[in-house]
């Protein structure tokens, strides 16, 4: 199973109040930033205990534990085992030089191929040998988004290659009926972020066959003080599998009651600026660079 944990992929675009009034106050830039997961090309990454580490065995089994945990936390999928046949997997080994010792680890392909290397900071040897948890603790801290990095790598290579990968064609994505907004909202900004998604370049679905990604509109109104209301619209990205992979958020504050009936150009406006952003979590799944054919932006006049 896949492990894709929101808390490290959201895409926090935060479209604060401008001058003027609606629909001005949705207009924003979605310039957020986030990072493509790290994945192997398998469901699962294993992770072995080493052996080749100058470790006892029961801190090989310790450390295996921690590297496992800190690749979950940065949303790679991992468990400590053997490898199977089919899977991809990080052996650790260590290599001592002169009074010091610096954990390696080897990412593997299922024929046991070495595909690239991640390494951890020097320790002094008797550190190491001690094999303090704490100590083990820090090194599998450190190593998960190194070896996050060079999964991604492997990943992109490989996608490149491929030409029926994400990374050569367009995405499929599903755009799912908006919830929770009032008036005609819905609707609208259902239909607003379909056609304006559609416009960046992905294949809109409305139906899940085939797709490779869904996006869910939420929408919430709060009542707050002085007349008026919150509105948060979040648009929710996850793989067709399930497991988020990013999402963005519009907040702003209005006269109570605006929406309540016909939403009109608020909705083109929420789902303009609001599909940049959903472009942005697609593209970066794919391996591509979503500024890398963005036209600057112009010189102030």
């Amino acid at each position: 199973m896949i492990v894709c944990v929101a808390r490290l992929t959201l895409l926090l675009c935060l479209f604060l109040a401008a001058c003027g009034d609606l629909p001005e106050p949705f207009i924003g830039n979605p310039g957020a930033t986030a990072r493509r997961l790290a994945q192997p090309l398998t469901p699962v990454l294993a992770i072995p205990p080493g052996t080749d580490t100058l470790l006892p065995d029961a801190a090989n089994q310790e450390l295996a534990e921690q590297i496992a945990q800190s690749l979950q936390a940065v949303d790679v999928p991992a468990i400590v085992r053997a490898p199977h046949k089919y899977e991809w997997r990080v052996i650790t080994r260590s290599e001592q030089n002169g009074g010091s010792v610096t954990p390696v680890f080897s990412v593997q392909d299922p024929q046991g191929k070495e595909q690239g290397t991640a390494q951890g900071e020097k320790i002094p040897l008797q550190a190491w040998a001690n094999a303090d948890p704490t100590l083990l603790k820090q090194v599998a801290i450190e190593a998960g988004p190194r070896i996050g990095a060079v999964l991604t790598s492997i990943r992109v290579v490989h996608d490149k290659a491929d030409p029926g990968s994400l990374y050569n064609r367009p995405a499929k994505v599903l755009v799912s009926d908006v919830t929770g907004a009032p008036g005609d909202g819905d609707a609208a900004l259902t239909l607003q972020m379909r056609a304006r998604l559609a416009l960046l370049g992905p294949v809109v679905l409305t139906t899940p066959t085939g797709a490779d990604f869904t996006v869910q509109g939420q929408v919430k109104v709060v009542p707050v003080p002085g007349g008026k209301e919150r509105v948060e619209i979040q648009w929710i990205v996850a793989a067709a599998g399930g497991g988020e992979r990013g999402r963005v958020v519009q907040l702003n504050e209005i006269p109570a009651g605006s929406l309540n009936r016909y939403w009109g150009d608020v909705a083109i406006i929420v789902a303009t600026e609001a599909s940049n952003g959903v472009n942005d979590v697609v593209l970066r799944q794919a391996g591509h660079d979503p500024n890398e054919n963005r036209p600057s932006a112009s010189p102030p006049s």
